[in-house]
């Protein structure tokens, strides 16, 4: 997949980012797909944009976006102050799956992490998706935390 460009997501990007958020049996419960694009989706993206400790990131090829994650970068104290990354709601659109392009994506992150002088790089992944464990225990992560939510 060399001919894949890996670029900061613009407001373009949204209603393409949210359909691939939606395509799949988790999110098709979570997203809203109605035209227009609901408010609140413009709004978090106006907010992730302007943070300078994230990045909304798509993979395009050939002018369409075919793969997203966002990665956000958290200082702290622990760790004699290291900087931290968390990669977040990686998506490949279905036509592109089974190509390589996850990979391609999570190793760009990485990198960039690291670029950015981050100690570590983090991710979560619902339980119920042991496809997606096996893949990322595949790249060299491992599942050594135990994650909570809480629904507010």
């Amino acid at each position: 997949m060399s001919d894949i460009v890996l670029r900061r997501a613009t407001e373009a990007d949204v209603a393409a980012i949210v359909a691939m958020l939606a395509d799949d049996p988790l999110g098709a419960t979570r997203e809203d797909l109605s035209e227009p694009l609901a408010k609140s989706y413009l709004t978090a993206f106006r907010a992730i944009d302007t943070d300078p400790n994230q990045f909304l990131a798509v993979a395009e090829r050939d002018g369409a976006v075919i793969g997203t994650l966002q990665l956000t970068f958290t200082p702290g104290l622990s760790r004699k102050g290291a900087l931290r990354g968390t990669i977040e709601a990686v998506r490949v659109a279905a036509q592109a799956r089974g190509l390589g392009l996850g990979g391609q994506m999570i190793r760009w992150a990485v990198e960039e992490c690291r670029r950015r002088g981050c100690v570590m790089v983090q991710l979560t992944s619902d339980a119920s998706r042991k496809d997606a464990h096996r893949f990322y225990e595949g790249l060299g992560f491992t599942a050594s935390h135990v994650g909570f939510k809480r629904a507010l």
